[in-house]
């Protein structure tokens, strides 16, 4: 994040030729476990990563050539500048653009009676894009962030997640449940976020052992959808709820889900299966990383893969190799567990490992994996980081 930051400054000294007054940052996240639950009430245990987006920025100047009433933006990624309204009425764009999550926290921003005055800023970012790692929370979040700092004005950190997943519902056109935009904005160093996400409250769950760590692994790969699998998968979970007479899936147990099964069809069943399980699994995690039984935390990981792959159907061929080149290398060379990561159809692996042996792992990890699928993944080894903050 340091080497990010250097390169955001010099960007910003480039572009406005001058050193931006404010800095701010928000990072990217990985779930640990608890995939698919949180728009079912359930629970899920997020961690904040060492990666994320860094907003560079400072006051317009008549010499910076921005329209009445706007922000001039700069994206390092893709080198080119946008301009963005800060006053007025800001409405959704047909087709999605990078940009529409600045504009959607903005608008979310003057809902709340916070408005900025003109300004230029560049964004850089070093989560991995299309990876499940919530690039899109970490620069709403950052957004969000950038606009306190310059106005004076702060969100509880409860409202501001909230602000930003309502940019990503109304102006990204993706119904994403809380976690990201919860974990990006209140993540805490050296802890994992265990979020009810039926009533919003949190506990940070202590991860400290300098001697583990968590492996992601980004597949390279992103399978084209047709755009219907997380809708289809999510009206799949509330019409089983509805079916078997309960609010949602977080109030129902295993027992009743298997008593109601022949109301259900089979993929509504096994859309529930998933779900059910995977909320009880969440909290058994939660409390294996409490006590330090990092093996038992693992064995529920792979648990959670196993479901994701076969109830729920959102694994791929690639990822199914990363978690087995896991479960190969096993506890006797340092993996403790293993699962998808992220809304699924590729994107990255999290995996528990022993940091002694990281070199080796990622290692074992890499060849195998480019033996059997001719792709170079990427790789890096993360601990619990702290939320959005404001860097200078």
């Amino acid at each position: 994040m340091e080497q990010l930051l250097q390169e955001t400054l010099r960007v910003f000294e480039t572009q406005f030729g001058r050193e931006a007054r404010w800095v701010v940052t928000a990072p990217g996240r990985v779930n640990v476990i608890g995939e698919h639950t949180d728009y079912n009430d359930g629970f899920v245990f997020p961690m904040a990563i060492e990666r994320g987006v860094i907003i560079a920025a400072a006051p317009a100047k008549a010499s910076d050539d921005i329209p009445a009433g706007q922000a001039r933006i700069y994206s390092v990624a893709k080198k080119k500048f946008v301009n963005v309204p800060l006053s007025g009425e800001i409405l959704p764009g047909e087709q999605v653009q990078w940009f529409d999550y600045v504009r959607g926290v903005i608008a979310g921003c003057l809902e709340e009676g916070v408005q900025a005055d003109a300004f230029v800023a560049v964004i850089h970012s070093n989560v991995p894009l299309g990876g499940g790692l919530s690039s899109s929370a970490a620069l709403e979040v950052a957004t969000a962030t950038l606009l306190e700092e310059i106005t004076g004005k702060t969100f509880n950190p409860v409202q501001k997640a909230l602000l930003c997943q309502k940019a990503e519902h109304v102006f990204a056109k993706m119904p994403c449940g809380i976690m990201d935009q919860f974990i990006s904005a209140m993540g805490e160093k050296d802890n994992i976020m265990l979020l009810d996400c039926q009533d919003c409250t949190t506990q940070m769950v202590p991860f400290v052992s300098e001697a583990m760590g968590i492996l992601i692994t980004n597949s390279k790969v992103k399978h084209a959808l047709s755009g219907s699998e997380y809708p289809e998968r999510r009206s799949s979970c509330h019409d089983a709820a509805k079916i078997l007479g309960v609010a949602s899936l977080r109030e129902l147990t295993m027992e009743q889900l298997e008593a109601g099964r022949d109301r259900l069809t089979d993929r509504q069943y096994r859309r529930a299966k998933h779900v059910v399980g995977e909320i009880s699994r969440t909290l058994e995690a939660a409390q294996a990383f409490r006590d330090s039984n990092y093996a038992e935390a693992g064995k529920r990981m792979y648990a959670s893969h196993d479901s994701l792959r076969d109830d729920f159907e959102v694994s791929c061929p690639e990822i199914d190799i990363l978690v087995e080149i896991a479960r190969g290398i096993g506890p006797d060379g340092g993996v403790l567990g293993s699962r998808i990561t992220g809304g699924g159809f590729g994107g990255c692996t999290v995996t528990l490992i022993e940091m002694a042996r990281r070199d080796s792992i990622m290692q074992t990890l890499r060849d195998e994996y480019v033996a059997k699928t001719g792709i170079e993944p990427e790789m890096f080894v993360t601990r619990p980081a702290q939320g959005a903050h404001i860097i200078s």
